[in-house]
């Protein structure tokens, strides 16, 4: 038997080796495996880096343009409002000239608007309590005998002036007269603000 023994024992370290063999076989297998899935894993954590930069940066870049826009706008409407008080305060500083010069002022568009020289002027209360008659008599003077008339009537215009002959209007208000001026000037006072 103790060839048999002999022979068992040279199957069971042949067999040995060979499951040795195969062991090593397998674990050499799988080590080139995970080394692929680590590569893979490595590579897609790498792009994933890449993609969350990449989008992380496209998002701060889309931020940077809304707010460098908004804050064009707001700079943009600073400068509208801005533009718009300077043509307020002009009509303020227009309707508050001395009374002199303003009552001048009213009676020289009275005489610009006049069509048929016997027009009704409409004024504003205080305007027409304080210059109403002088405004007229100066007007008539510089239309050469023209026969103007102060209206009863009052607007609600800051200065200036309406001429009115039946329902027919011609507009001379402050107002009105600044916002044409507004439309011309705009960009030009723009300019001189901001330039």
């Amino acid at each position: 038997m103790k060839g048999t023994e002999k022979i068992i024992a040279h199957i069971g370290a042949d067999a040995k080796t060979q499951a040795d063999a195969i062991l090593a076989q397998a674990e050499a297998r799988c080590a080139e495996i995970r080394e692929g899935y680590e590569q893979q894993a490595k590579q897609a954590y790498a792009e994933r880096i890449r993609a969350g930069v990449k989008a992380n940066q496209d998002r701060l870049d889309s931020m940077e343009r809304l707010a460098k826009m908004e804050g064009r706008k707001a700079i943009l409407a600073l400068k509208q409002d801005m533009v718009a008080e300077s043509f307020d305060r002009a009509c303020d500083q227009l309707v508050n000239l001395p009374a002199a010069e303003y009552g001048a002022f009213l009676a020289k568009l009275a005489v610009k608007a006049s069509v048929t020289h016997d027009e009704e002027v409409v004024l504003n209360a205080r305007d027409r309590k304080a210059l109403g008659e002088k405004v007229i008599e100066a007007a008539n003077k510089a239309l050469g005998g023209g026969k103007l008339t102060l209206s009863k009537e009052t607007g609600d215009f800051k200065g200036g002036l309406i001429l009115r002959r039946g329902s027919i209007e011609a507009n001379c208000t402050a107002e009105l007269l600044v916002d044409l001026c507004r439309e011309e000037m705009a960009a030009e006072l723009a300019g001189v603000l901001f330039g």
